[in-house]
């Protein structure tokens, strides 16, 4: 027994050293992040959640921030639920009038299919609405499930806290306050990532499908993926207001799964609300915390 001492003191000195250097790191990189976000007229949120590994960090974690497109993640998931219990399926044909495609919004479908009268499977319209974040698509699968309640009571029953959907893409467009009732946390909105990486939201068959479509998202490619090495995998999904007749941005965000070199996983969110700064400021801020971030938990 005598003989093992030493081995148990070396191992516990080992810990404790690594206990202190995780402290230091991660108030490194929280001291990083504020010297970017410092000065900017903005309120900016920010969390960040390990998967495999512990680990987290927030600023302003708990602040009820506007989401605009990223509640299209959220409306996702209470489709795939339908799904998964069988009221509705990813093959079915979906008709959409020329009615249903909205003038003066985002929508590839209607700059496809400008005509409209035509019929797209539920699996299509549901990566047009994430991977492309078509704003016409997003009401077209609401109008499907029964509105902005039906997600509601989908995300309450899988006790998401921290986020309210009461208006659609059509509602936010009309009203520009209107999206300030669309809201979440960044401390939410990493959690509920983790949980559905986690299997715990929807199946996982429902999970691989909509993780493939937010790989491929196309929008915000100058937000979290733009200073990460070229090579590096996120499922993602961006949401943006523009600016108003005031010059102010609502919302520039972005919110994602990591994959590391080392096949561990982080959930990142940076929501940059009420922003007086510019377009390419306002995404530069996700970018660069994005790469301190990825710098920082590389190699961990």
């Amino acid at each position: 027994m005598k003989n093992l001492l030493p081995l148990f003191f070396l191992i516990f000195t080992i810990s404790c050293t690594e206990k202190k250097q995780e402290i230091k790191n991660k108030a490194n990189l929280k001291a990083e992040i504020q010297n970017v976000i410092k000065d900017k007229n903005a309120t900016i949120g920010v969390s960040i959640l390990g998967f495999e590994k512990p680990f987290e960090l927030n600023i302003n974690g708990d602040k009820h921030l506007p989401m605009q497109s990223v509640f299209k993640f959220h409306i996702a998931l209470a489709v795939l639920n339908l799904v998964d219990t069988g009221e509705l399926n990813l093959n079915q044909k979906i008709f959409i009038k020329k009615s249903d495609l909205l003038e003066n919004t985002w929508s590839p479908i209607r700059e496809k299919y400008p005509n409209g009268n035509i019929e797209l499977t539920l699996a299509e319209i549901i990566k047009y609405t994430v991977a492309q974040s078509d704003n016409n698509g997003c009401d077209i699968l609401l109008k499907l499930i029964g509105g902005v309640q039906t997600v509601q009571d989908f995300t309450n029953s899988k006790a998401v806290k921290d986020f309210q959907i009461k208006y659609n893409e059509e509602k936010m467009h009309q009203d520009w306050n209107a999206q300030y009732e669309n809201y979440s946390s960044t401390n939410s909105l990493v959690n509920v990532l983790k949980a559905f990486y986690n299997d715990k939201i929807v199946s996982k068959s429902s999970t691989d499908f909509l993780m493939k479509i937010l790989i491929g998202t196309t929008t915000g490619q100058n937000k979290l993926k733009a200073l990460l090495p070229k090579t590096a995998i996120i499922a993602h999904k961006t949401g943006s207001s523009g600016k108003n007749d005031a010059g102010l941005t609502g919302a520039e965000n972005d919110m994602g799964i990591v994959t590391l070199p080392n096949g561990n996983h982080y959930a990142i969110c940076v929501f940059v609300s009420n922003s007086k700064e510019t377009e390419a400021i306002n995404c530069k801020i996700i970018a660069d915390i994005s790469k301190l971030v990825y710098e920082n938990l590389k190699d961990n």
